[in-house]
Formats: structure tokens, sequence, C-alpha cells
């Protein structure tokens, strides 16, 4: 009996896994309908100059926003995860981006933010780097300019001992 029942939820594990599609499994050539066939309609999409950008993002609670880019026969080009602390250093660009460029790029903010010393909104985006909870703060002055970007530790409060 013990055999069976192992081989039932080992079964019932498999299958589930199965059914859970990732978005870096869709290798580039893919088209539009199949990556909305494994992987739903996209949470946010955007214009580019050659196609479109589709974007799947698993914030304000997950830790990934992946950029898919079709070119303009709808073809997936790119697919890139870009909640990754290079990414974010090499990319952003203090004091060029906008806030069109940062919703482009790394989608809705799991949470928007204002500190006293700063004329603006903070927008904060959880991520993972080496397995550490972190977040990134991207710094948008009142004219939507990207002014600064921090890398932080993401605070969990100590366990209940009651």
């Amino acid at each position: 009996m013990k055999t069976l029942v192992r081989c039932v939820f080992l079964s019932l594990v498999l299958a589930l896994a199965a059914c859970v599609a990732m978005p870096e499994w869709l290798a580039p050539g893919a088209s539009r309908a199949q990556i909305e066939a494994e992987l739903g309609r996209p949470t946010a999409e955007y214009p580019l100059p050659d196609g479109m950008r589709l974007q799947y993002s698993s914030q304000p609670m997950g830790r990934y926003v992946y950029n898919l880019d079709l070119g303009a026969d709808g073809v997936l080009r790119r697919n890139e995860q870009v909640l990754d602390i290079r990414w974010m250093q090499s990319r952003i660009l203090i004091d060029q981006w906008t806030r069109d460029d940062v919703l482009r790029n790394m989608g809705r903010p799991a949470q928007v933010e204002r500190v006293a010393l700063f004329d603006g909104d903070v927008w904060m985006y959880r991520y993972l780097e080496n397995n550490l909870e972190r977040t990134a703060h991207v710094h948008i002055d009142r004219a939507g300019v990207v002014r600064k970007l921090v890398f932080l530790d993401e605070y969990s409060p100590p366990p209940d001992r009651s």
C-alpha cells in the first residue's frame, strides 16, 4: 500500500511540474501564440522599434520580470530575466533613464515609496541575489528621471517565538 501511495504522489508531483511553464524555458523562434499558450497573457506589453515586448512579471511578491522581445514577424528574438543585480547595474542609466524606460524594462514596481531626503518617488523591486531576498530601489524625481539606484537586503521580521 505504501508503494502505491508513493507512486500516486510522485505521479501527481510530476504532472503538476509539467503544467508549470516558466518563461526561461522558451527559446528564440517561438511564436506569440506559442508563448501565450504556455504562459498565458503577459502582465504588460510595450511596442519596440522593431517589434513588441511581452512582459511577464511576478511583482509585487515574486522576484522576477521576464522580457520576451518579438520581432516584427511576431517571433521570439530575445528572452531576458531583468531582476538581476548585474543586469540592473549595467543597464539602468542614472540621469538618462525615465519613468517610461523603467516601466518598459522592469515593469510595475512591487511598491512605490517616498523618502524624506529625495523629492520624488522610489520604486522598489524584489529580486534574489545568491538566494538572498533583496530589493532594488529606483529613485525617480518629479520630472520623471532616474536619479539613483540602491540595493538593500529585504527586511524579514524575526520569527515569532511565543
